[in-house]
């Protein structure tokens, strides 16, 4: 079970990306985090794990609320910053980590992850394995984005240039890892019943989040994070201007007095083991 491509791409450019937007990414996702870290439930003397634990900000909300948190990760770089934002604290700690291959041992009360499980290649192993991590009656507990229609503060950028990116050769697999490998409720249900999990509740959660304060903030976060930024790395010349334009022309009517604030649509997904 390789997942190699993945740990290739967030060591890669990809990684220091979300470095650079950790702090706007951060304040984009604050009212998913909010919903998911209340629903995990964490408390004094549980140990948890935070999968895909990126740059730490869930893994320092997860031992605020009095947890010894483990943070695991591919993207060296990311795991750099969530080491620098934890400092000396010794309720965490963070390691370089493939959770579909890390030996584990059944300790924790809780696993927990933001969008950080949706990039394995063998899922139903990877759980499989994940859940050899939890205790007896363990939680498991995390959020997945749903289908990209279901996100307009992705697709409506993603939509306005899709025309202008060169064409797949192959068909894309909807499952493939990648942000919205779990956008099917029954595939996601499928996964972790062969995993081994019970108890399993799927949640449909659809906050507005905060995208930008302005038209050109969005544009510049979009072209960090999210389709629009593929129109910078594949494109050139006039059509990339043209993409450009077409994703701002997209995005303008959005833009109020508060800014741009457009819906999103994830799975809160709990378990046990």
């Amino acid at each position: 079970m390789s997942n190699a491509a993945q740990i290739e791409y967030w060591n890669g450019q990809a990684g220091e990306t979300w470095v650079q937007a950790a702090a706007q990414t951060d304040r984009l996702l604050a009212p998913i985090s909010k919903i998911a870290i209340e629903r995990a439930g964490a408390s004094a003397g549980e140990c948890a794990i935070d999968i895909g634990c990126g740059c730490g900000t869930t893994s320092l909300e997860l031992a605020d609320a009095g947890a010894k948190v483990w943070g695991v990760d591919i993207s060296e770089p990311m795991l750099a910053l969530a080491k620098k934002r934890a400092g000396i604290r010794e309720d965490l700690s963070f390691s370089v980590a493939d959770a579909a291959v890390q030996k584990f041992t059944a300790e924790h009360q809780l696993v927990f992850s933001r969008f950080g499980v949706m990039f394995f290649d063998e899922p139903a192993a990877a759980f499989a394995n994940i859940r050899t991590s939890l205790v007896r009656g363990g939680r498991l507990c995390f959020v997945c984005w749903q289908a990209p229609r279901d996100n307009p503060w992705m697709s409506i950028g993603g939509q306005a240039v899709a025309p202008f990116l060169p064409k797949p050769e192959t068909p894309v697999d909807p499952r493939a890892p990648g942000p919205f490998a779990f956008a099917d409720k029954g595939y996601l249900r499928s996964i972790l019943q062969v995993a081994g999990f019970s108890q399993i509740k799927i949640e449909s959660i659809t906050p507005t989040l905060h995208v930008a304060d302005t038209l050109d903030e969005a544009m510049e976060f979009q072209g960090r994070i999210g389709p629009v930024s593929r129109v910078l790395g594949e494109l050139e010349g006039d059509t990339k201007a043209k993409a450009l334009e077409a994703a701002r022309e997209a995005l303008a009517p959005h833009v109020k007095a508060d800014g741009v604030n457009l819906g999103a649509a994830c799975w809160l997904v709990t378990a046990r083991n």
